[in-house]
């Protein structure tokens, strides 16, 4: 078993009056109170989520001011740069700023950094190089970054260059002096907290839209932001923040929009990934995402914006083609270091001693070790660091699991590291090379004070116990009216159980490693794929099952199957 079981428990009273006023199934009603949803307008309004739902932009904290300061430089003309970042959202926030703004009459460049040469966010060589670019700038607006760019923005305020942050991450302590900050951290309330840097992109843009609109100004009534949310959808999926609150809506909306995109740098995209039909979480997740990523994990993410830019399939078409092959390259480079590193933590892993796995090598590349660290850490479920660099300095990224914030360790940490920063579940840090084993240990320290044993095995959350006979087609269609899941609003699991296999287990794919399985709770008969199973044990005698419900679509043929999560002997 690789999982703690946690079956939710169950409420039937508020779950069957939910049911009843929406005229939904006990099951969906019970799904929706385990996310937190038991009003009934709150629930109709997330089961039907509507664009004109969306809140006024200018809730958001100085967004107000930033307006106000990018109005005053349409109005003379002044040039500005867009300063985004190298990952999905930062460019997917940077092509929807500089569409919007030049389709609308302003001056603008953008500028990506390099994280190989200029690191992370509104960095001092980073902002040196983009004025050494675009000499002339005055105004610089930092997305999706620049919320602890105290020095850089100081320094770009002595060159008289005006600073607007649009960012989604923590806030340092003292603020840095932007001209306005549009951070939803600011927000006491949470409004807004759940939106990445595109959705504060969208809202900016339609702040502007809605001024301009105001105003009477030409071309602004023309402008539909609806346009733009085929980008907001592929930001906002692939930067992995919750899908509820306005996301909920900005989504689904784009995921619709980016199954019908004309872009042709989308378009172009789209045809390498060999994707046809819709678009969901999944697609952009693993199929669109880390080819847009890719540019910026690999070298630089120019390419990334082009493709999005792109006027034409004749000039997007080599572009998509140019991100595919940085992603197969990625993905070669990822896989040797994953499996170093797996080697590695393997060599020296003590279960009851490692509580945390801090692994680095020379010439890991930098680019992909957060993705490393994602993997090493599903292997041990530890919370994990993985570092590369050279003689003189490595560069990592971390990821934990529940109820170890990462980032208040490394504080607890400091004097062992050139820098640090992030959140409780995903942290980045600089150390030299000769203090990786002495941060290992004191890393280890903390988590054995703070991680009991059993937080040491993944929990699995599940929805609700059920029957095999309830798993109908127009009960797992209904279900999927939750959709779109991922981060905030994960797929329903649900346990079955007194299973049986009535025959054999079907292997599957290349080296046989996936199954097929055929089940029996002697009433109803289903069945269920389990994907990745490789050489562990598949179910044998009378067990439970945890499982995801699905549609399966064959030669137009739409019946019900369950994807495995785990498994287990029954339980009386």
């Amino acid at each position: 078993m690789k999982f703690r079981w946690f079956l939710t428990p169950s409420q039937p009273l508020l779950a069957n009056q939910l049911a009843a006023s929406l005229a939904v199934s006990p099951l969906l009603a019970q799904c929706l109170v385990n996310r937190g949803i038991t009003a009934p307008a709150d629930a109709a309004a997330f089961l039907t989520p509507r664009l004109k739902s969306l809140a006024d932009p200018f809730l958001l904290p100085n967004m107000s001011t930033a307006v106000e300061r990018l109005w005053l430089a349409r109005g003379r003309g002044e040039p500005l740069v867009i300063f985004g970042d190298y990952d999905v959202d930062g460019v997917t926030s940077t092509a929807l700023l500089l569409e919007t703004l030049r389709t609308l009459g302003w001056t603008a460049e953008a500028y990506l950094p390099s994280r190989m040469d200029e690191g992370y966010g509104l960095s001092r060589d980073g902002v040196e190089n983009c004025l050494k670019k675009f000499s002339k700038t005055t105004l610089l607006l930092a997305v999706d970054c620049g919320s602890t760019a105290v020095e850089s923005i100081a320094w770009l305020g002595g060159r008289g260059v005006d600073v607007l942050v649009l960012d989604h991450h923590q806030v340092s302590n003292p603020a840095p002096a932007a001209a306005a900050l549009v951070n939803p951290q600011l927000s006491a309330d949470g409004k807004f907290h759940e939106l990445c840097s595109v959705g504060l992109a969208f809202k900016l843009a339609h702040a502007l839209v809605k001024r301009g609109r105001e105003q009477g100004v030409l071309g602004f009534e023309d402008f539909d932001v609806r346009r733009l949310l085929d980008l907001v959808a592929l930001g906002t999926v692939a930067d992995l923040v919750p899908l509820t609150g306005e996301n909920r809506i900005l989504v689904p909306a784009g995921l619709e929009r980016l199954s019908a995109t004309k872009r042709p740098g989308l378009v172009a995209l789209k045809k390498v990934a060999e994707m046809n039909g819709q678009v969901g979480t999944y697609e952009v997740g693993f199929q669109l995402g880390p080819r847009l990523n890719a540019a910026g994990r690999m070298e630089n993410a120019e390419a990334a914006l082009r493709l999005i830019l792109a006027a034409d399939i004749a000039e997007a078409t080599p572009l998509a083609a140019e991100l595919d092959a940085r992603n197969r390259e990625r993905q070669e480079t990822e896989r040797g270091i994953t499996d170093q590193a797996i080697g590695a933590a393997r060599a020296r892993f003590n279960p009851a001693r490692d509580f945390v796995i801090v692994e680095g090598q020379l010439l890991w590349h930098i680019g992909v070790v957060g993705i490393v660290a994602s993997r090493v850490l599903r292997e041990f479920y530890r919370p994990t660091l993985i570092l590369g660099g050279d003689n003189t300095e490595f560069r990592g990224s971390g990821r934990s699991i529940e109820g170890f914030d990462l980032a208040a360790a490394l504080r607890e940490c400091d004097d062992l590291l050139v820098r640090h920063g992030g959140h409780a579940m995903a942290a980045g840090v600089t150390i030299q090379p000769d203090k990786v084993d002495a941060l290992r240990e004191r890393l280890n320290v903390i988590a054995q004070r703070v991680l009991k044993t059993d937080q040491l095995q993944p929990t699995l959350r599940l929805d609700a116990e059920v029957e095999l006979s309830n798993l109908t087609l127009n009960a797992v269609t209904e279900l999927a009216r939750l959709e779109p899941f991922g981060q905030g609003n994960l797929a329903v699991q649900l346990a079955v159980r007194n299973l049986r296999c009535t025959r054999v287990p079907l292997r599957m794919g290349r080296g046989k490693q996936h199954a097929k399985l055929f089940l029996t709770d002697g009433t109803a008969n289903a069945e269920a794929v389990f994907w990745g199973v490789g050489d562990a044990a598949l179910p044998d005698g009378t067990f439970d099952l945890a499982a995801v419900p699905q549609v399966n679509e064959f030669n137009g043929r739409r019946t019900v199957q369950l994807k495995v999560l785990d498994w287990r002997p029954a339980t009386t």
